[in-house]
Parts: structure tokens; C-alpha cells; sequence
């Protein structure tokens, strides 16, 4: 079995790392409030407003997926069975994503002045996304060597998924910079923090059913394809706050985690047969649930400190 360095770490490192990394970026940022100041925006050249944003949407989504992607040698010692069960987790990561990115459709179509073209993105980027992931998935398995699932190939579908996911979160983020809202920028930073750091483990999941480890820059690359779009819909959102285009956005994420779902389910078969396991039900539910308490919750109590002045 090829090892990387990451997999010669100590696993109690590994296991506490992360944990203190994250914890220690979310104090820095909470404490400093380093986008307290966006009253001068107006007054910034464009070239700063971008830059300014790709800071901002690294710190919202590359930094996070990576520091959750430090877990990948503990989730690759686990017995088979416990393998799959933590890719029934991303399933239930992925999932809410899903349900919430659909609400997000419903509201921002419901604000679209044209609803019957927004109705039309919705179905199409839905549709032929899905449609494009199936088709090229039934592609691949055609020219494929081997009848051996690669669990590389499916992890880098779940980044392209979250990574259209991660747009419509820097949209969010770019709208609110340019209106000079720092409090809102700030929360979103935050929740998103939290959120997208169980995106990396979502990630590397499906690697770590393969015998060998992949070479950092498969790591590398899934992390910027996973968080990085951030920066590109925080960009998008900095020229304009369009309903229509978010729900495209949306929409596309959605279709792709449809399709992602099925490659999920078809890698655990794969190995076991059987996708619906005591233990595959119950750590998809807790994948779920997890994000509904990191995504909700957690926003619904900052924007409450925040108006309290806590």
C-alpha cells in the first residue's frame, strides 16, 4: 500500500488536529471581526474588491475543506463496514445540502420578476445536469480497465458537487460585502467555517475505500474544487444581487448532487451489495442531521448574539 506523509502522522494528531486548527480560526476571526470595516467599499477599485473576496471566500471554503480532509487517515483505518457507514454520512451531508438548495430555489424564483423563466432554470439546471453527470458516469464505466470501482474518481465528483454548492454560498457573501453589510459577512464567514469543514471528510471518504493513497495533489486539487468556488460566487454576487442566476446556480448544484448520490450508493454496493444497512441508515441520518444543527441552528444563534451585541 503506497503512504503518504499524511498517513505517517500520529493518529492521535490526527484525531485532536483539526479540531484545535478549526477552533483556533474560528476565535481568531470571531475576536478580531477582520470585516469590520466595509464603509470605504464603495471607494475601492475593483481589482480590491476581488481580492478582497478571494481572501474572504478561501477563508469561507478552501481553508475548512481542507482542515476537514486532515481526518482522511483515521477514516481510511476503519473496518468496511464503518467505511461505508461514513459514506452514507457524506450521503446525508450531501442530502441536506440538496433539501436546503431547493428551499433556496422556491425563494429566490419567488423574488425573480420573470417566475415562468425562473421555473425554466430551475428544471433545466436540475435536469441537464444530471442528465451530463449520468451520461458521462455511464462513459466512464464503459471505458474503464478494470471492473474495479475507483474510489478517487467518485470523491472528485463530490467536490465538483460541493463546489457548485459553494457558489451559491459566496453569492451570499458577495452580495453583502458590496452592500457593506460586516456583520452579515461575518456570520456567513463563520457558519460557513463551520459548515464546510465537514465537507472534507465528505471528500476523501470515497478514497479511503482504495488500496493505495493518492499522490497531496489529488488533495490539493479536490479541496480547491470543493471550497474555492466560493471566491467565484462571491465575485458573482459583488456585481449584482440576481434571483434568476441563483437559482441556476442552485440548481445546477442540485442536479449534481443527485447524481453524486447515486455514485455514492453504487460504490458501497460495490463492495457490500446491500446500500441499506443498520449502520448506513443511521450515520446518513446523523450526516443529516448534523449539518441541519451546523447550517440552521448555528446561523439562527449567531444572528441573535449578533443583535444582541454579544
Amino acid at each position: 500500500m503506497s503512504r503518504q506523509p499524511i498517513d505517517r502522522l500520529p493518529r492521535w494528531l490526527v484525531a485532536i488536529g483539526p479540531v484545535v486548527i478549526l477552533g483556533a480560526l474560528f476565535l481568531t476571526l470571531y475576536l478580531t471581526s477582520p470585516f469590520g470595516n466595509l464603509g470605504a467599499v464603495d471607494d475601492a477599485s475593483t481589482f480590491e474588491i476581488l481580492w478582497m473576496l478571494a481572501v474572504i471566500g478561501a477563508l469561507a471554503g478552501v481553508v475548512p475543506v481542507a482542515i476537514g480532509m486532515l481526518w482522511f487517515p483515521i477514516i481510511r483505518d476503519l473496518d468496511r463496514r464503518y467505511l461505508h457507514g461514513f459514506l452514507a454520512l457524506a450521503g446525508g451531508v450531501l442530502a441536506f445540502i440538496a433539501v436546503e438548495m431547493t428551499e433556496d430555489i422556491v425563494e429566490h424564483g419567488a423574488e425573480a420578476e420573470q417566475t415562468l423563466l425562473a421555473v425554466g432554470l430551475a428544471i433545466a439546471g436540475v435536469g441537464g445536469t444530471f442528465a451530463v453527470m449520468y451520461l458521462a458516469s455511464k462513459w466512464r464505466q464503459r471505458t474503464m480497465a478494470t471492473a474495479e470501482k475507483s474510489g478517487l474518481e467518485i470523491a472528485y465528483l463530490v467536490a465538483l458537487a460541493l463546489g457548485l454548492h459553494s457558489i451559491g454560498e459566496g453569492l451570499g457573501i458577495g452580495v453583502s460585502f458590496i452592500q457593506g453589510d460586516s456583520t452579515q459577512v461575518m456570520l456567513l464567514v463563520l457558519a460557513f467555517i463551520l459548515h464546510n469543514v465537514m465537507e472534507g471528510p465528505t471528500v476523501v471518504a470515497a478514497v479511503a475505500r482504495d488500496r493505495a493513497t493518492p499522490p497531496l495533489r489529488h488533495f490539493a486539487a479536490m479541496g480547491v474544487i470543493a471550497g474555492g468556488p466560493v471566491i467565484l460566487g462571491g465575485w458573482i454576487g459583488s456585481f449584482g444581487d440576481s434571483p434568476l442566476l441563483a437559482v441556476l446556480f442552485f440548481a445546477i448544484a442540485v442536479g449534481a448532487i443527485l447524481q453524486v448520490l447515486i455514485e455514492v450508493a453504487d460504490l458501497i454496493r460495490f463492495d457490500a451489495e446491500a446500500v441499506l444497512t443498520r449502520i448506513n441508515a443511521a450515520t446518513f441520518a446523523v450526516g443529516f442531521i448534523l449539518m441541519f444543527l451546523l447550517e440552521d441552528v448555528l446561523t439562527d444563534v449567531l444572528l441573535e448574539g449578533s443583535v444582541l451585541g454579544l
